[in-house]
């Protein structure tokens, strides 16, 4: 039941990179509103699960906001990295963006949808009502992964075809992830550092990348509404899922 309900969660993702792909012509509004799901996914829907998760403090903090933290500055560093290598090759480090960037930025929501699926397959062990609830929170957001996804590997240099690859990797995770709970399951904790330790990525993705270059060229109310508009859907999806 488990792997028949994470198919649901593939073709959403598919949908969601169908989507982006088609909106070429209105590039700002697609990043607008890749930044405002992507904001909505860490502040409404990771972070809470993290911090559920792994309870546990570190020096008066809790674990995951320490992860938190580590994510973001983890992304921060693992750009400036591949900036100065395309810098020391003569390229500009203001013209043009890393494509490594973007490949490793999708592949972290491929592992991330992954554990959509493992989520999937650990909830329906728990039972039925929950299972589904789960199935609903994690198909409904997986059409905001396809989307990101698709945006973040295209973004940032890549060819189409990469982009498309990277695209159909993240709709099969979720499948792998629901089947691989047959054999083992994840402990809680784990779960919940690893939810924090992503949810900074995204959110420096989010801000230092993504919402800059959709007002850089066209600095339009639409935009910020798109944004505004992302964030409220990953609400409605959460408040939905509760």
């Amino acid at each position: 039941m488990a792997v028949f309900v994470a198919l649901g969660a593939f073709l959403m993702t598919l949908a969601g990179g169908w989507t982006a792909q088609r909106v070429t012509d209105r590039r700002h509004l697609v990043l607008g509103l890749a930044g405002g799901l992507m904001l909505g996914v860490v502040g409404l829907d990771l972070l809470p699960e993290a911090l559920e998760a792994a309870g546990d403090e570190v020096f008066g903090v809790p674990a995951a906001l320490l992860l938190f933290v580590a994510g973001f500055l983890l992304a921060h560093l693992v750009e400036r990295l591949l900036a100065a290598r395309r810098a020391a090759h003569g390229a500009d480090e203001h013209g043009q963006r890393s494509p490594e960037v973007g490949l490793t930025a999708a592949a972290a929501m491929v592992g991330h949808s992954a554990m959509d699926g493992v989520a999937i397959g650990a909830a329906f062990q728990v039972g039925g009502g929950m299972g589904t609830a789960v199935a609903l929170a994690v198909i409904a957001h997986d059409f905001a992964d396809g989307f990101n996804t698709y945006t973040l590997t295209s973004l940032y240099g890549n060819a189409r075809r990469r982009a498309i690859a990277m695209l159909v990797a993240d709709a099969l995770a979720p499948v792998v992830g629901a089947a691989s709970t047959l054999l083992f399951t994840i402990p809680e904790g784990a779960l919940g550092a690893y939810l924090g330790l992503f949810g900074g990525v995204l959110l420096y993705l989010a801000a230092a990348e993504i919402l800059p270059e959709a007002h850089h060229e066209h600095p339009a109310r639409s935009t910020l509404l798109c944004t505004v508009a992302g964030a409220a859907f990953i609400w409605l999806v959460v408040g939905i899922a509760d």
